[in-house]
């Protein structure tokens, strides 16, 4: 008979926790669900103003939102004003919910590195502005530029730190363990990874698992954009319907700490703005069911 090491074992098991009563189907993590921000991307509505998207989270049942894009572009960005950027705050707030993070694209090196180290102290200013904790930057790979881009990241974390705010690197065409390496190149406490196993699968066209990318990224993971995937290559999928693992994903990050932070959808089934509302409220509930 093999001998499963623990990490074979989670993997192979529903997941690295308890089953509930039988029948229930609920799934225990090894933490309880409050300690998850369980959230929402604008992106979930696709080309609608941020204004709709925050209303749609709030009719879908969500207490949790994260910034990303909208009918122009990114939310908030490097470029956004500081008094766009409070404003973005405030409807937030209005609405009674909680910003956990703000995808504000990338800064612009190809010019100079100074330009870059400014671009991403703008987007800092303006991130802290709206309120949110923490931001996210897609990670790249393009040998052209990343020295200087990841350079800027260094000259900023301590900056970022002083404003309250976390830097996170998000796999962006790329796989978690190649953010992990820039990651670990940076060392510095205030800049750490943001899981997306979506893009893992849709970088590698469905052929690198999450499940095995996942392995060694626990202890820098501090959120995770929660996007799913089909094949050939389609990330417009409710999470819970596709070929990501979420329970079992949750506990092989778990067992190398992941074990608290925000679980934020970014994409679900595409339809109007109802279908998209119940989407949403549909991948809220099973995000619910699994950290339960």
């Amino acid at each position: 008979m093999k001998n499963f090491s623990r990490r074979e074992f989670i993997k192979t098991s529903t997941i690295g926790g308890v089953v509930l009563a039988a029948g229930t189907g609920a799934l225990v993590n090894a933490c309880s669900s409050s300690k998850w921000k369980i959230g929402c991307y604008t992106r979930v509505w696709g080309n609608r103003n941020y204004l709709e998207a925050l209303d749609g989270a709030v009719e879908a049942g969500y207490k949790y939102v994260g910034l990303s894009t909208h009918e122009k572009g990114r939310v908030v960005d490097r470029n956004s004003t500081p008094e766009f950027a409070a404003k973005v705050g405030e409807e937030i707030k209005k609405r009674g919910l909680t910003l956990v993070t703000n995808s504000g694209g990338e800064h612009d090196v190809s010019n100079s590195l100074e330009e870059g180290i400014a671009g991403l102290k703008r987007l800092i200013d303006n991130s802290a502005l709206c309120g949110t904790p923490v931001i996210q930057i897609n990670a790249i790979h393009d040998p052209v530029r990343m020295e200087p881009f990841y350079k800027a990241i260094v000259e900023c974390a301590d900056y970022a730190a002083e404003k309250g705010v976390l830097i996170t690197l998000k796999p962006h065409g790329q796989v978690g363990a190649f953010c992990l390496e820039q990651v670990k190149k940076i060392n510095h406490k205030n800049v750490k990874l943001w899981y997306d196993p979506g893009n893992v699968f849709h970088a590698t066209y469905g052929k690198t698992n999450p499940l095995d990318d996942a392995v060694g990224l626990g202890g820098y993971v501090v959120g995770m954009a929660v996007k799913d995937f089909r094949l050939p290559r389609d990330v417009n999928v409710t999470p819970g319907t596709g070929m990501v693992d979420f329970p079992k994903l949750l506990a092989i990050l778990g067992e190398e700490g992941f074990t608290s932070g925000s679980l934020v959808v970014e994409l679900v089934s595409q339809g109007d703005y109802a279908h998209l509302t119940a989407e949403a409220r549909k991948a809220r509930e099973f995000l619910e069911s699994i950290t339960a």
